[in-house]
């Protein structure tokens, strides 16, 4: 028997290579466990967790994506269909920073005008390698629509990465309460469809 939930949404990782994706998903699905090392991940990895915010239970459909150039015309087709986009980014590689516009373009070509996207910038307790401040970042943030939040977190000291989904489930949510229980926006308990388009520091 299926787990029951409220309402189910599609939330989609981007980023560039080894910025910490993977490990961020493996935290906030496990909660406790951290993996140093990671293999590049091929295609897209899939992952469910379900969180109750407001006494609803929430379960998000988390798509790990990868990085590689070479995996982009498969990887694509993963995210039209996503509720939220969470971009990731390394605050101790800038060039990873300075991809920003390379995802908002692919965000803007393969998903809903109503995706809720986030930007997270990982590994922030390596401070002494820091090369992006979290000002800046919230500088970049106001100048995209798309981005609704910025936050940083650590993988590693599990630092905000419970906070960047509950943030992204919970605007979903709200934005389902206001649209009504008729949008597609939101996979409703009972429903057998499948989902269709419809500053914080460490």
């Amino acid at each position: 028997m299926s787990e029951d939930f409220d309402l189910l949404f599609k939330v989609v990782l981007i980023g560039d290579c080894a910025v910490g994706k993977s490990c961020i998903v493996t935290r906030f699905k496990t909660g406790n466990v951290f993996t140093e090392r990671h293999t590049n991940t091929i295609g897209v990895d899939f992952s469910m967790k379900t969180i109750t915010i407001d006494n609803k239970r929430i379960k998000l459909q988390i798509w790990d994506t990868a990085g590689h150039e070479r995996f982009r015309s498969i990887t694509s087709s993963y995210y039209r269909s996503a509720h939220g986009v969470i971009i990731v980014y390394d605050i101790t590689k800038r060039n990873t920073f300075l991809s920003l516009q390379k995802w908002i373009n692919e965000v803007r070509n393969y998903t809903a005008n109503s995706v809720v996207c986030a930007l997270v910038g990982n590994k922030c307790d390596l401070v002494d390698e820091r090369e992006v401040s979290a000002e800046e970042a919230q500088e970049v943030c106001d100048l995209i629509p798309e981005i609704l939040f910025q936050i940083e977190t650590s993988a590693k000291e599990n630092t905000n990465i419970e906070n960047a989904f509950a943030k992204i489930a919970e605007e979903l949510m709200n934005r389902q309460t206001i649209i009504g229980d008729d949008s597609n926006n939101g996979i409703k308990l009972g429903q057998s469809k499948s989902i269709r388009e419809g500053n914080c520091n460490c």
